[in-house]
């Protein structure tokens, strides 16, 4: 079997979206339709069910994403000892972040897939339980509570965790939470109102400016000049930032360069991330 034909697959087994997989392979979307249904055609089951431009695969194509993804692990490792020294520190290296952390990389209020090969490193909040990755602990953060001194004008003071009830939050939108370590709100019983919720931590942040109390990562918000900290002796959440790539990249030059050099990055940053 070709393996080009393979790859008119794999794009729309990943991108769930005729369009995007057209526009990943630089064809139009037409051209991937023929081929995807040429390859049903030759391996007997159907591969997609299709709903318009979106493409969501079948128990058959899951199964077969599964072997193509390998086998493309395969090819680029082939490919990688072919071209020695062809591996140069001036190639691109993707870095996929959480959007507080990663305000300049590819920072997205969602978990970045490395099996989908939307970033070759990968900054994230949860530590993978399996798969072909290097994984390290990149660094420990803390949370804290943050509000502007003219909503505590105009509010009843805040001595105390009991205190915070009677208070209006900032907060996420808890059905497009991507990750359990952004949970706070139940550890700290849950307060009269939320006054706006975002799937974006910099617009909480934005908006504890007057709406309400936020839980913002420590290294973000102590440094905006409209946040004060409230009852940071009382109240703070640690979490930790992993780090990970495939397997197969982590001889390659350039992927060592960044991997040290973000290590290194971690090691300098760690006062201002764990909020001294």
């Amino acid at each position: 079997m070709d393996w080009d034909n393979l790859r008119f697959f794999l794009e729309p087994a990943r991108a769930k979206k005729l369009t995007v997989a057209a526009r990943r392979l630089g064809v139009d979307h037409n051209t991937v339709a023929q081929q995807v249904q040429a390859l049903e055609k030759s391996l007997g089951p159907p591969l997609f069910i299709r709903s318009g431009s979106v493409y969501a695969p079948t128990e058959a194509g899951r199964r077969l994403l599964v072997q193509v993804e390998a086998m493309e692990s395969a090819f680029r490792a082939i490919e990688q000892e072919d071209s020695g020294s062809a591996d140069t520190l001036s190639e691109l290296v993707r870095i996929g972040a959480t959007e507080g952390y990663g305000v300049e990389l590819l920072a997205v209020p969602r978990m970045v897939r490395l099996t989908r090969h939307e970033a070759d490193i990968v900054i994230t909040l949860e530590r993978p339980e399996r798969g072909p990755y290097v994984i390290t602990k990149r660094t420990d953060y803390v949370l804290r509570l943050y509000v502007s001194p003219d909503y505590l004008a105009a509010h009843p003071p805040i001595r105390s965790r009991d205190d915070l009830r009677q208070h209006s939050f900032v907060s996420y939108i808890e059905d497009l939470l991507y990750s359990r370590e952004l949970h706070y709100l139940d550890d700290i019983g849950r307060p009269r109102q939320i006054a706006l919720r975002s799937t974006s931590i910099l617009t909480q942040q934005k908006a504890a400016a007057g709406a309400g109390i936020a839980i913002l990562p420590s290294f973000a918000a102590r440094r905006d000049p409209v946040l004060i900290e409230v009852l940071a002796d009382q109240v703070e959440f640690t979490r930790t930032f992993w780090m990970l790539m495939p397997v197969e990249s982590k001889d390659l030059a350039r992927m060592r360069v960044t991997w040290d050099f973000l290590r290194e990055m971690a090691r300098d940053q760690q006062d201002l991330m764990l909020g001294r």
